[in-house]
């Protein structure tokens, strides 16, 4: 497993990072002798960064994880949570990020997490669950600089959804650590400049401002929530189509673009969708990891063997932005 620097924290991560997601669901509703069977697996194949969130299954996932990691204590398995505030807690927002950490350790059944996310979006000027850039910088990042100093976390990290100019004013404070940032081949705007009218958030080249503030990034949504398989069918224990972030208004629409790459997989660049846009996801140097969610262990072989392969190569690159380029004009 090819290791890459984290920003400017020294660690380095796993190119392939364990989603616990309910998305995908293993770590949630699976099977408890599958999900230690994966993780072991995982570790195996050289696995090092663990995602997880207390909103994923109501706590379930972190109990999950640190069921097994406690069964299996591996050595260097680096492990990150998050805390999404519900608007009601605004007004206690050091308190409440506080207790939502501490419970997560409980569960985690940990000491520390090595990243502390917040996982709310984030905009200008804040409104319904998303957080003001104000609030960000002036309340919540001291009470996770609060938990850093008392040993709860080694670093500070977001997840890089909202406005687009308010995450990258954030980005740009040099507050955080670690971003987790939407990267896909139906949006690939955190790197590239899209096309005019293109259907998706531009998120401006965030990988610009991750880089130049020393910011590791965490790449999410690198399947589109399952959409970049091509195909609308779920699995039983994952979750329903989950809404898009940053692409179609809809997880059918995003299905239905989707399909329209799949020329990468008749021209023999990749042997499936889901492989070419896992390893899409590695092909820019700014990630240092990407989290794919599963239901199944057979799901993380495949997630492991695409990523073996290597990132794409740059034909299938320019193939992939000429097939992008059909979609401009198009309705969200």
């Amino acid at each position: 497993m090819e290791m890459r620097v984290f920003g400017r924290t020294g660690m380095q991560l796993s190119m392939l990072g364990f989603g616990c997601g309910a998305v995908g669901g293993l770590m949630v509703r699976g099977d408890p002798l599958d999900q230690e069977r994966t993780i072991a697996r995982a570790l195996a194949a050289g696995v090092n960064y663990f995602d997880t969130a207390v909103q994923y299954g109501n706590g379930e996932s972190e109990k999950n994880l640190g069921r097994v990691l406690q069964t299996l204590k591996p050595a260097g398995a680096v492990v990150g949570t998050k805390v999404r505030l519900p608007s009601s807690e605004f007004g206690r927002i050091a308190e409440a990020v506080t207790k939502s950490l501490e419970d997560s350790l409980a569960r985690l059944r940990r000491d520390r997490v090595d990243i502390f996310h917040l996982h709310n979006a984030i905009t200008a000027s804040g409104g319904g669950e998303a957080l003001s850039v104000a609030a960000v910088l002036g309340d919540v990042v001291p009470v996770f600089e609060r938990l850093r100093r008392q040993g709860k976390t080694r670093f500070l990290g977001l997840t890089a959804i909202g406005e687009t100019q308010a995450l990258q004013q954030v980005i740009d404070a040099r507050a955080f650590e670690s971003a987790q940032v939407v990267y896909n081949m139906l949006n690939p705007s955190a790197a590239a400049r899209l096309p005019a009218s293109y259907p998706a958030q531009d998120y401006g080249q965030l990988f610009d401002h991750t880089a130049a503030a020393g910011v590791g990034v965490v790449g999410i949504r690198v399947l589109a929530g399952g959409a970049l398989s091509g195909s609308a069918e779920r699995h039983p224990i994952a979750s329903p189509p989950p809404e898009p972030i940053g692409s179609a208004m809809s997880y059918d629409a995003d299905v239905a673009r989707a399909r329209r790459l799949m020329a990468l997989v008749a021209e023999g660049f990749a042997a499936s969708l889901t492989e070419a846009a896992t390893r899409f996801a590695l092909s820019h140097p700014a990630m240092a990891t990407i989290l794919v969610g599963m239901a199944t262990p057979q799901q993380f072989e495949d997630a492991l063997a695409a990523v073996q392969r290597g990132p794409l190569p740059p034909a299938a690159l320019d193939r992939l932005r000429a097939l992008q380029q059909e979609f401009a004009g198009e309705p969200w």
